[in-house]
């Protein structure tokens, strides 16, 4: 029978080498892993087990939440909704330095709540926002940055795909926990962008805002988004209150959107092919994703790569603080080549045990990894959202990654504070009794 030093071997190297030359990251799991089963008993066996592993890993209910709240995003990203809520911003942010740039970072926090997706907020707010900056004089470039560094705040504040899948890689943390848990580290990594801008404008005077809007401008533009927000009562006030289920109040969020856009008449019936197969390419992703990761969850357990990893760790250092430094460097490290989501499941059934064993709470841990891979996710050189950001900007990827640095700084200094501040993320899932 093969060794567990030749088994992490195996799927160490294949993963990296099937990535560096390319491949997509869901082969880049599934063919070590699969080979290593193979290795492990008989083909037979290993084919029959991988196969059961998979769809054991799809089939489950509360993972049916994931595909709603992606067809609940496409549908608000089609719907109007994003212009609705650039206009909300910007009443709000009125005259502040650089008031354009901040209402980027506000919409992007909004449309983030209710779309769940990075990538998605950067999209259809920066869509909106860079045509407006340009106007307005600012640099293409540091639009861009904007868009980009604020466009994650999205995987923290609900309702989160990222927590979902983390839930289901920690054995069941409560959904609703994690969604109360991402909103004080979701609204500070918005606020870690404002102070960014505010410096930056502090040198360029020439971006100024108009004055604050007349009551009867501000009531108007709020009337008008007060609808798009109502998803985030029905949905996630649901969810937390125990009326529902993630997954039922998934479903909700599809009618409530679906519905909303239709009164809006942003969405015909003729819309609804193009829109149901954006929604299902995306979840099909991210499920694909999640059943190849159970084989080779399967096969880190049979190899004991997680005890043999605390082992070391414990035999290294005993300091808490020194071992939670490491763990976010790492997934700092991993989560610029890999998605969000396959380094959940990968790392989850790895560091989580460790975690706890200092006495750290799953809620704020699992917080951690998602602002640790939120960062990941606009950090060069393989970043989709930087990737969209720019793009939508028609801005050049060099000067964008310029900009984006002094953002970069920020959100780790946040992340440290997000790490050693525990009571940022227990305190509301505390107070309404969920931990």
């Amino acid at each position: 029978m093969i060794d567990p030093g030749t088994i992490t071997a195996i799927l160490v190297g294949g993963l990296v080498l099937l990535l560096a030359i390319g491949a997509p990251v869901s082969i880049s799991i599934a063919l070590p892993s699969a080979l290593c089963m193979l290795l492990i008993v008989d083909f037979d066996r290993g084919a029959i087990t991988s196969a059961q592993q998979m769809l054991g890993g799809a089939n489950s209910f509360a993972l049916l939440a994931i595909p709603f709240f992606v067809l609940a995003g496409v549908i608000m990203n089609n719907g109007g909704i994003a212009e609705r809520l650039v206009n909300l911003g910007r009443v709000l942010v009125g005259r502040t330095p650089a008031p354009l740039a901040q209402t980027n970072i506000l919409a992007n926090a909004i449309f983030g709540t209710v779309s769940g997706s990075a990538v998605a907020s950067a999209a259809a707010v920066g869509s909106t926002m860079a045509p407006m900056q340009k106007k307005a004089g600012y640099d293409p470039a540091f639009s861009a940055a904007v868009n980009v560094a604020s466009a994650p705040a999205g995987m923290l504040i609900p309702p989160s795909n990222t927590l979902i899948v983390y839930s289901l890689a920690a054995g069941g943390t409560s959904v609703g926990a994690l969604f109360l848990a991402g909103y004080v580290p979701g609204i500070l990594w918005a606020l870690a962008c404002a102070v960014v801008v505010f410096v930056y404008a502090r040198r360029h005077p020439d971006l100024k805002g108009e004055s604050f809007p007349g009551m009867a401008v501000f009531l108007t533009t709020l009337w008008r988004a007060v609808p798009s927000l109502g998803l985030i009562v029905v949905a996630i006030g649901g969810i937390v209150a125990g009326f529902f289920t993630p997954t039922e109040g998934s479903a909700i969020a599809v009618l409530y959107a679906l519905g909303l856009s239709f009164v809006y008449r942003t969405i015909s019936v003729k819309d609804l092919p193009r829109i149901l197969y954006d929604a299902c390419r995306t979840s099909a992703i991210v499920i694909f994703l999640i059943a190849v990761s159970t084989i080779m969850s399967y096969v880190m357990t049979y190899a004991r790569l997680p005890q043999l990893i605390a082992e070391s760790l414990f035999g290294w250092t005993d300091s808490k603080v020194v071992v939670l430094l490491i763990m976010m460097l790492v997934l700092l490290v991993i989560g610029i080549p890999l998605d969000p989501t396959p380094a959940i499941l990968i790392f989850t059934p790895i560091f989580l045990p460790i975690a706890v064993s200092y006495g750290i709470d799953p809620v704020h841990f699992g917080i951690m990894m998602v602002f640790n891979l939120s960062i990941a996710v606009i950090s060069p050189p393989s970043a989709p959202v930087l990737f969209v950001g720019a793009q939508v900007a028609k801005a050049r990827l060099e000067p964008v990654i310029v900009k984006l640095v002094p953002f970069l700084i920020v959100l780790i200094v946040m992340l440290f504070v997000i790490v050693f501040v525990p009571q940022l993320s227990l305190w509301l899932p505390g107070v309404m009794g969920l931990l």
